[in-house]
């Protein structure tokens, strides 16, 4: 069963682009353009946890803190989002929200069973380009308003 592992990740992938899609449409306020590349921060900062350190008592805590953390503040944006988003654009953050801690609780999985290794190198890089998306298409200097 472990073929239907990278299901979630895929899926959060595909809805990660389409939410980025609409932020082409609609624009981002400066709240969101400075806010959604520190959720990808949150998000590269369990990937390269797991990455780096070996599964122990100590690094599952550390671990399980950090996916804590990063599920609870990808929804920080919320009170702006209800002003600026219509209905399908929140359905697809709902979406969104449901897949993080799965996703997450999957890496989990895969950094203690040592199973599906090509996906547990490829997670770190994925954050970090999507990281590195954000960071440079929302906040660059030049970029027009």
């Amino acid at each position: 069963m472990s073929w239907l592992i990278p299901i979630p990740f895929f899926l959060h992938g595909l809805l990660m682009i389409v939410d980025e899609a609409i932020h082409e449409k609609r624009g981002l306020s400066t709240w969101e353009r400075r806010g959604h590349p520190l959720d990808s921060l949150t998000v590269m900062a369990c990937f390269f946890f797991i990455h780096f350190f070996a599964p122990n008592e100590t690094n599952t805590f550390i671990y399980l803190a950090l996916a804590i953390f990063s599920t609870v503040f990808i929804t920080k944006d919320e009170w702006v989002h209800h002003k600026e988003c219509g209905a399908f654009e929140q359905w697809l953050h709902a979406l969104l929200f449901i897949l993080h801690p799965i996703a997450l609780f999957l890496a989990y999985h895969l950094w203690v069973t040592g199973e599906l290794s090509w996906l547990m190198k490829g997670l770190p890089i994925v954050a970090t380009a999507l990281f590195l998306y954000q960071l440079l298409r929302w906040n660059i200097p030049w970029r027009k308003k």
